[in-house]
């Protein structure tokens, strides 16, 4: 059943740690004065530069685009590094989850399908907790289909 307001006794906004870009650009900046200071062949200060500058943009990027997903009065919104897109619930064809292996592990990616052929799909990364809760959260919003073995079903 539709809600037509999010629920407010759950998390609305999911993104990434602020603990964890912090410590990425805090890597960043390490190794850029690493490149700087410690390096002395050439090739290995240009590599451990462009791993610097990576590790930096990939922080200030993250930095950027949070919170990453949003359940909003208008919508649910995503935000990417650029720009915010909401999408309304006739927007949006399905959310699902994606389950595999990898490295011995399971990795959950929460995926929205939207009707204009878009797709986002957001890592535990993304979201700042584990995809299943997000899923359960927009389920609960009226976003989502109720998923079997999950919760009102």
């Amino acid at each position: 059943m539709p809600v037509d307001n999010p629920p407010t006794s759950l998390p609305y906004q999911w993104g990434p740690s602020a603990p964890a870009i912090a410590g990425i650009a805090v890597a960043g900046g390490l190794m850029s004065l690493g490149c700087l200071a410690l390096a002395t062949d050439p090739p290995g200060r240009i590599l451990t530069g462009i791993a610097a500058i990576g590790l930096l943009v990939f922080a200030a990027g993250s930095w950027r685009g949070r919170p990453r997903l949003a359940i909003t009065g208008d919508g649910l919104a995503y935000r990417g590094w650029l720009r915010t897109q909401t999408l309304r619930r006739p927007d949006i064809e399905s959310i699902r989850i994606t389950q595999f292996r990898r490295w011995g592990r399971i990795v959950r990616l929460l995926e929205i399908d939207t009707r204009a052929g878009q797709l986002f799909v957001l890592s535990r990364w993304d979201l700042g907790v584990d995809p299943l809760d997000v899923l359960d959260a927009l389920t609960d919003a009226g976003y989502a289909a109720p998923r079997p073995g999950g919760p009102g079903t």
